[in-house]
């Protein structure tokens, strides 16, 4: 969960220009493309109806959440974690919206704390806090 610092970025020789869209499937696009921004504060960028799709700006530098409509959605495969300062504020401020979680936040002491929750379409989404010290 520890992010590398800027100063010494992962190299690839498929030359990757630090941009990344997680895609998430989706039933309803207008219902799912608001709750990404009224929930979670993702800033809208665009819309493709024709094509089905959407994207969001999250707070993370060059990383937006890419939303493709389709009649029955697959959920699972990897889970977008997100990192914030406290993650009992954050987690109160997603259930008071009536976001679902899966159980108690879980703590690896020293280490992180970790929160899965939901997406209207059944997506899992992560937040963790970085623990420092115990």
């Amino acid at each position: 969960m520890t992010t590398a610092p800027a100063t010494s970025p992962a190299k690839s020789p498929l030359g990757f220009n630090a941009g990344l869209t997680i895609s998430m499937q989706c039933k309803d696009m207008p219902k799912s493309r608001a709750w990404y921004r009224d929930v979670l504060g993702f800033t809208p960028l665009y819309e493709l109806p024709d094509i089905g799709w959407c994207e969001l700006a999250t707070e993370c530098v060059n990383v937006n959440v890419g939303l493709s409509q389709v009649e029955t959605p697959k959920v699972g495969g990897p889970v977008p974690t997100f990192g914030v300062h406290d993650i009992e504020a954050a987690r109160a401020k997603l259930e008071a919206k009536k976001v679902r979680f899966d159980g108690e936040t879980q703590t690896i002491p020293g280490l992180v704390k970790l929160a899965t929750f939901f997406d209207p379409d059944g997506n899992a989404l992560m937040l963790f806090q970085e623990l420092h010290g115990g």
